[in-house]
């Protein structure tokens, strides 16, 4: 079982590192084996982003009204791709399509051994040191505008990587983005936005799948840690999206290396277990 005092903890683990490029998987399973709590596992971790779903709703509601209304008008008038904001909404269902036969895939394995310490903190360690090379050579100057089904294609590849704990959906995300040319604003919105679905649909699916596990962990502690997700995920999303116009990445890069490095100490000196 896990009580209300853990729940709200996680849940505020979850709501902030969700949009934060550092890995809400890594932390919701780092952070517990810290504290020697039982690893809620993957299906309370897919669970409780419900909560940053419902942040992601209500902050992106003006878009994504805009969207379905443009998108149903272009269906009608048998224009469906006419406008730029019909087509991000085909470009949302796009980059999805990626990890959600990659999860159904390799979901055993995701579940099991991926969430061995040694593959998070390598995962940490590793996307760090491709967003920092990413965003110190890439030139970010394009804008939503300028997005194309390419770009929603590969940031739909890049986003299957974040299936790996440590790897991070914004990190993976926000990485492509850069690669493509978007400033780091761009890649951070549409990131989000293309999490959405993502969020939506392995939340719904580990829901159904795994409900008498959750059960036992108890479904008053998961609703809690969903709530206070929400809550802290919307504040992220500001933060995060503000802080991004004039900054880089580099404090997010220095976090998850050294957050990196202190697991595989802690794991060399038997102080915590792989799995």
């Amino acid at each position: 079982m896990i009580d209300y005092p853990q729940a709200v903890l996680l849940g505020i683990i979850q709501g902030l590192a969700e949009f934060i490029p550092v890995s809400s998987t890594a932390h919701l399973r780092v952070i517990p084996a810290l504290l020697s709590w039982k690893d809620p596992g993957a299906a309370y971790s897919a669970v409780i982003q419900l909560g940053t779903l419902i942040s992601l709703l209500i902050y992106f509601r003006v878009d994504l009204t805009t969207f379905t209304i443009a998108a149903f008008r272009g269906i009608i008038q048998r224009k469906p791709l006419e406008t730029k904001e019909a087509r991000m909404l085909y470009y949302m269902a796009l980059g999805t399509v990626p990890i959600s036969l990659i999860g159904l895939a390799f979901s055993d394995f995701i579940e099991g051994d991926a969430r061995s310490l040694y593959v998070i903190a390598s995962a940490l360690i590793g996307l760090a040191v491709i967003l920092w090379i990413t965003d110190t050579v890439t030139k970010k100057e394009k804008n939503l505008d300028h997005f194309t089904w390419k770009h929603a294609f590969w940031i739909g590849i890049a986003q299957c990587f974040a299936l790996i704990p440590g790897a991070s959906r914004s990190g993976t995300t926000l990485t492509m983005g850069l690669m493509l040319g978007f400033s780091r604003e761009a890649s951070m919105r549409f990131s989000f936005l293309l999490s959405i679905p993502a969020i939506g649909l392995s939340g719904i699916y580990e829901l159904i799948k795994e409900r008498e596990q959750l059960a036992d962990i108890g479904f008053g502690g998961l609703i809690a840690g969903t709530l206070v997700s929400a809550v802290i995920g919307y504040a992220a999303i500001a933060g995060l999206l503000r802080y991004l116009r004039s900054h880089s990445t580099l404090p997010f890069v220095l976090y998850r290396m050294i957050l990196g490095v202190i697991i595989l100490i802690l794991l060399y000196k038997n102080l915590l277990q792989p799995l």
